[in-house]
């Protein structure tokens, strides 16, 4: 979710790598500030969720995608686990280094991970999988890291359930977002990349879909917050 002064600060739905992490370098500030505005608190949750969904245990390693300032990563660091938070911006990667001096943050690409193979005992990309050029290349390649029978979260906007209620977010998110965001942020704009984003992202059956077709099998998800936000879970 971002930040800056001008248009050409925010990415396009072809999601070209430099333009997504110039649009997250100059976001990085505010980030964790916005996504708790704009959620309206509910992103902690969502990430407890995910920490539930993984059960990490000490001594695992778990590999974090787009972790950012690492907010998602922590609480795996907290259980006793191993994380290494990954991402493709340096502005994000300073932030968190600054507030989370403990984790061991790696600048990295989701399609060309820096991990041999079945490295990792769980991979989780939370709010992240949608802003990747190739996400089923990303998938593929989280799948070459993990080891046997190791676990795959992702947590990511979906579709709400309801029909009626997913007219309110669509209008919440063409509407409403961009303007909440002039309140928190010096470039509205990239609040409209994130809503053209979600809107043009696969529902849950389709991202259950893709992430079958990138070879994980057990392919599970639940609903968070009637929809808005789905969690997928799978094996390797």
């Amino acid at each position: 979710m971002p930040d800056a002064d001008s248009d050409s600060a925010r990415a396009t739905l072809d999601k070209r790598r430099g333009d997504v992490a110039a649009m997250f370098d100059r976001v990085a500030a505010r980030y964790d500030v916005a996504n708790d505005v704009l959620s309206l608190g509910q992103d902690r949750a969502w990430r407890r969720r995910v920490v539930q969904a993984v059960d990490p245990q000490p001594g695992q390693l778990i590999l974090d995608v787009a972790a950012g300032t690492g907010t998602s990563s922590e609480p795996f660091a907290q259980r006793g686990a191993i994380v290494i938070p990954t991402d493709l911006s340096f502005g994000m990667l300073l932030v968190g280094k600054q507030r989370r001096p403990r984790l061991s943050f790696v600048a990295a690409d989701a399609l060309q991970l820096p991990y041999a193979d079945a490295s990792f005992d769980a991979v989780t990309i939370s709010f992240g999988l949608r802003n990747v050029e190739d996400p089923a290349a990303a998938l593929s390649e989280m799948r070459r890291v993990i080891k046997p029978s190791g676990t795959l979260v992702v947590c990511e906007f979906s579709t709400p359930t309801w029909q009626p209620f997913r007219t309110l977010y669509s209008d919440y998110l063409v509407a409403a977002l961009p303007r909440i965001a002039t309140l928190i942020s010096s470039n509205p704009a990239a609040y409209e990349y994130l809503a053209e984003s979600i809107q043009a992202w696969p529902d849950q059956r389709g991202l259950a879909n893709m992430i079958e077709k990138a070879g994980w099998r057990d392919v599970e998800w639940c609903n968070l917050s009637g929809g808005i936000v789905a969690l997928h879970r799978a094996n390797s």
